[in-house]
């Protein structure tokens, strides 16, 4: 009988075959002239005076909090007095922070869906909702990316149950149809659970999230976001309208019964970190400013891109050995971008991610679309 240590390391080994000898991530790392497009800090607020100041000086307190259980927490305790703010930034009256964005959607998914409440899931939706949903042991059931005609069948079938998406999906920076979303899930009396994690910050005049910029607030049963993007924390968020849900939720989803809360300097970031966001608009104006010459210039230049209009730019790459060599030729010219093969992509699917964010300069942008021109030809076949 096959050991359990015997499959671990055949799982491994199968593992470092798939990727033909290639490491998953490039061997050089980053230096002082490399132009980074592999993380979330859309806004470019990681460094930000006010927001590592705000930090540091909560570490300094010598009073200040230790970590407590969230089901404990008193109502001015800092963690609730956030979750209340960021719930006002976003047109909510409840907001409830989790450890992580992770914890937020399968605690969430957790609490709704059921043996007697099914799931719909975007194809392409996190992975953290598809884990709650499965945690809850509710039916699940996929549609089509942004395929509402699927998702009405699915519905017909397996009755009112939970919707659940993404406003912008982090694969290849497409967009949710929200209002026809909504339409849906009232047509059938469905919840609806948006994860905001890649709108946070970005959209909305004051950086509201897509929700409110598309003035559904109200109607959008849940809000959900990984407070690590834009605002660049460690934490998660639900907002909601429902009276009692974050009692309820802090009291019976398993991420926050068994979780500790948030340290008080990361409590402190992301506080002055809001702020910043709501306060200056600069920077989204910027993000959609580099943005836009990017995807024109790529375009431009032959790329097949994913169709969208957000910060994250996705280049379809044909094959893993192609997306595997554009990265590893971008990182020789200190520009880092992400080769996403399955299941990080769809099955199928192999792309070459860039995460614009609102730090980078001209000469930065036009660096990138050089290095993509000298590539291109190499590309040409499969991209």
């Amino acid at each position: 009988m096959t050991s359990a240590h015997q499959r671990l390391a055949e799982r491994i080994r199968v593992f470092r075959g798939t990727r033909g000898g290639r490491r998953p991530l490039p061997r050089k790392a980053p230096g002082d002239r490399a132009i980074v497009l592999t993380c979330s800090d859309y806004l470019a607020l990681a460094e930000h005076p006010a927001v590592t100041e705000a930090m540091i000086a909560s570490l300094r307190k010598s009073d200040a909090a230790a970590p407590g259980s969230g089901p404990c927490l008193p109502d001015d305790h800092p963690q609730i007095v956030l979750g209340a703010g960021f719930a006002r930034h976003m047109g909510a009256r409840a907001g409830v922070l989790c450890p992580s964005g992770w914890a937020a959607n399968t605690g969430l998914l957790q609490v709704v869906a059921g043996p007697d409440v099914p799931v719909y899931l975007d194809v392409l939706a996190h992975m953290s909702l598809w884990e709650g949903a499965r945690a809850a042991g509710a039916e699940l059931a996929y549609f089509r990316h942004n395929d509402l005609d699927h998702l009405r069948r699915r519905i017909e079938v397996g009755g009112s149950g939970v919707i659940a998406v993404d406003a912008v999906y982090s694969t290849d920076g497409s967009v949710a149809p929200l209002n026809d979303l909504v339409e849906v899930a009232e047509e059938h009396g469905c919840l609806l659970v948006v994860d905001e994690s890649h709108s946070l910050g970005v959209r909305g005049e004051r950086g509201e999230g897509l929700v409110a910029a598309r003035g559904l607030t109200g109607r959008v049963d849940f809000r959900t976001a990984s407070l690590a993007k834009a605002l660049p924390g460690r934490a998660g968020l639900i907002a909601c309208d429902r009276p009692g849900f974050a009692d309820y939720f802090t009291h019976t989803a398993l991420p926050a019964v068994f979780s500790s809360t948030l340290l008080p300097h990361d409590v402190a970031g992301l506080a002055a970190a809001l702020k910043v966001v709501r306060r200056e608009n600069w920077r989204r104006a910027r993000l959609r400013a580099v943005t836009a010459r990017l995807r024109d210039g790529l375009a431009g230049l032959g790329y097949r891109l994913v169709e969208s209009d957000t910060q994250i730019i996705a280049l379809e790459a044909g094959s893993e050995s192609v997306a595997t060599h554009m990265r590893d030729a971008l990182v020789g010219r200190d520009i880092f971008s992400a080769a996403l093969f399955p299941p990080t992509a769809s099955v199928g699917r192999t792309l070459v991610r860039l995460s614009v964010h609102a730090g980078l300069s001209d000469g930065d942008v036009r660096r990138i679309l050089t290095a993509c021109e000298d590539l291109r030809p190499r590309a040409a076949a499969a991209v």
